[in-house]
């Protein structure tokens, strides 16, 4: 094989091992379930918590409470496919502490094979017996609930795993109006969890209203990782090619790691539109084909380098039913406890959420993904605490965009939109701090992970403090989805448009409750926040240095108008710019080019200070030809407010013609 490629990491996290998030206490609960076992009397719990935390067994602990201590009657689980309901089965608590164990008669377990029919009766059965525990799948909840009423649920528990998949758009989401019609006309107790609360579709999991109605339990990715025994640090990165992806593969496909390979979609630009053939060459990458074991349908593959058998589990292949049930059998039972039960798993569209596999250390994800919540998940299978293994690696192999092809403004918004992916996971995954204001000199934070800031305005309001304390990274996912901010990101306006234009621009769309005071709270949190967890922080004697806009500044002397003058995601368009030739960095920054952001009149006018020092500082007017972009930008603006002049006095006149005659 070719020499392995190291990736272009964007993110790189070190943690510190402190094992908090996997050690138990009396009860036999991590830090996340302590903590969700806290709220158990709360009739609708939301849990936020990373993949691998622990979130079925919290919901087992709270359950089995509500049924043993809170007069509830039954509990029913729903998970999105019939792959994760092993996460729910039978469970001995009880050795570990707990004061009973979590049962699931096989009756019960609804993720088994059998038809949408069957399984459907069976749900009314159980509502209608004695015994108090069920795990289906999401469309069984919903094909069951077709022919029951919501007061059916009265005296319930209903927990509903991978809680994204619910939408505040009741066409588009059957389970939204369903949870919304149970919790309106029953008494039912809602236990939702998830490992990312953003969906890709950028709607809404629930309205305001009704997610009010919830209390809240978060547990973010950085306490997770940072607590764990064995995983010191991970790594976010990008792979580019040309031509197709299967002969690119080679390059960052290491066959020393245990690794899941996600495959484009077909319909996809990158996918060769031939899913069985792409797996073949994939294989071929590898080795030779030596057997394919006939009860697993594991393939061993030699490897052409070294000699030795790598184990392949192939999810593509659909054509034989069967085998591909048995080969996800295996891996469910076996691998997830076996470290040499196989070493490679090919999946397209499978091995993502919900998936356990803890001795996967390299996700090798084909193409941009659109949905930011799969990217989390696909991280989150390679972010599990198992002996052995040290570091967790995602890499996204991308095709560069090529001139001769009609798809280069597609390409380029597929590279920019997986680069500020990254920068999401950078905030989700960095450590969390709280900021306050700086009143005087010398008035420094001696609480660990604060910072105070010269003129920050600390939220004023419970609706600020709620938006910091749980929304934030759903805001910021909401700001880097946004196709503006993408290209902003890239360079292509100036930070203080960026941070003082743009970014307010969303916020307010997203709560348009806010008032003006409110927004520019919101936005020096988001602003500060992006800045601070980019930035690389250096202690020197008894000093630390942060680094913003390629210096270092002491962090006692952090002042909100420093911050303003940095783009907090401008890092990743200089990383990637080190990573692609010349001439593809050209097709990317003439694609933004073309496709600059029109000007608001608000765009134009929060610029006009920063072009009048320009102007006094070079003693000229800025040229739209210039090779550096902030002086085009100036330009441009510069001509939007002469034309927009031009425009108000021809209206003007025009209206004082009329009004003479």
């Amino acid at each position: 094989m070719n020499a392995i490629k190291k990736p272009i990491n964007i993110v790189d996290v070190t943690y510190a091992q402190t094992k908090a998030s996997v050690n138990t206490d009396v009860l036999g609960m991590r830090d996340m379930q302590q903590r969700v076992f806290a709220k158990r009397d709360a009739q609708h719990l939301l849990v936020k918590a990373p993949p691998a935390s622990g979130k079925s067994r919290a919901l087992m602990f709270v359950a089995l409470d509500k049924l043993y201590n809170q007069g509830r009657k039954k509990v029913i689980v729903a998970v999105p496919e019939r792959s994760i309901g092993a996460s729910f089965a039978s469970t001995e608590l009880s050795k570990f502490g707990f004061f009973a164990d979590w049962e699931i008669k096989p009756e019960h377990n609804l993720c088994d094979a059998g038809s949408s029919a069957g399984k459907v009766d069976a749900f009314i059965s159980f509502l209608k017996g004695p015994d108090a525990t069920l795990v289906c799948t999401h469309a069984t909840l919903r094909f069951a609930f077709e022919r029951l009423a919501p007061e059916s649920f009265n005296g319930t528990v209903l927990a509903i795993d991978e809680f994204h998949h619910v939408s505040a758009d009741v066409e588009s989401s059957r389970l939204g109006a369903l949870l919304r019609d149970v919790m309106n006309g029953s008494d039912v107790h809602i236990v939702a969890m998830t490992g990312s609360y953003f969906r890709g579709d950028s709607v809404p999991v629930l309205s305001p209203e009704d997610e009010a109605k919830f209390t809240p339990v978060t547990f973010n990715y950085y306490d997770q990782l940072n607590g764990y025994e064995h995983l010191h640090s991970l790594g976010i990165g990008h792979h580019f090619y040309q031509g197709r992806y299967t002969d690119a593969i080679v390059e960052v496909l290491d066959l020393d790691k245990k690794t899941i390979v996600h495959i484009p979609n077909v319909n996809s630009g990158e996918s060769t539109k031939d899913k069985l053939e792409e797996i073949g060459r994939i294989i071929d990458v590898i080795g030779h084909v030596e057997e394919t074991n006939p009860d697993t349908g594991i393939i061993s593959v030699r490897r052409q380098d070294t000699g030795t058998i790598v184990r392949v589990a192939d999810l593509v292949d659909d054509t034989d039913q069967k085998k591909r049930g048995d080969t996800l059998h295996y891996l469910a039972h076996t691998a997830s406890k076996n470290r040499d039960a196989v070493d490679i798993i090919i999946a397209l569209g499978m091995a993502k959420e919900g998936f356990d596999w803890p001795f996967a250390e390299h996700a090798l994800t084909v193409g941009y993904r659109a949905s930011l919540t799969e990217v989390i998940q696909i991280i989150g299978r390679v972010t599990r605490d198992s002996p052995g293994k040290s570091h967790a690696q995602f890499t996204n192999l991308i095709a560069e965009p090529d001139a001769s092809q009609g798809e280069v403004k597609v390409s380029v918004n597929n590279m920019l939109k997986a680069i500020t992916a990254s920068l999401l996971m950078e905030q989700v995954l960095a450590q969390n701090f709280t900021f306050k204001t700086k009143k005087f000199d010398g008035d420094d934070s001696v609480v660990p992970g604060q910072l105070k800031i010269k003129g920050f305005k600390e939220p004023s309001s419970d609706r600020v403090k709620q938006i910091v304390e749980t929304d934030l990274n759903d805001l910021k996912a909401t700001i880097l989805q946004d196709d503006t901010f993408a290209r902003a990101a890239a360079g292509s306006v100036d930070a203080e448009t960026t941070n003082k234009v743009l970014i307010p621009k969303i916020i307010r769309e997203k709560y348009p409750d806010l008032t003006e005071a409110q927004v520019e709270e919101v936005r020096q949190q988001v602003v500060v926040d992006s800045v601070i967890k980019n930035g690389e922080v250096r202690t020197v004697g008894d000093k630390r240095f942060i680094k913003m806009a390629e210096k270092f500044v002491n962090i006692d002397e952090l002042n909100i108008n420093l911050i303003d003058s940095v783009n907090p995601f401008q890092r990743a368009f200089e990383v990637i710019s080190k990573s692609v030739t010349p001439s593809v960095l050209r097709i990317i920054q003439d694609q933004i080019t073309a496709t600059r952001i029109e000007f608001t009149e608000e765009e134009a006018l929060a610029l006009v200070p920063r072009i009048k020092n320009w102007i006094k500082v070079n003693g000229r007017r800025p040229d739209s030809r210039a090779e550096d972009q902030t002086e085009k930008r100036y330009a441009d603006a510069l001509l939007w407010l002469q034309r927009a002049k031009q425009k108000l006095e021809a209206q003007k006149r025009a209206t004082e013609m009329v009004e003479s005659e």
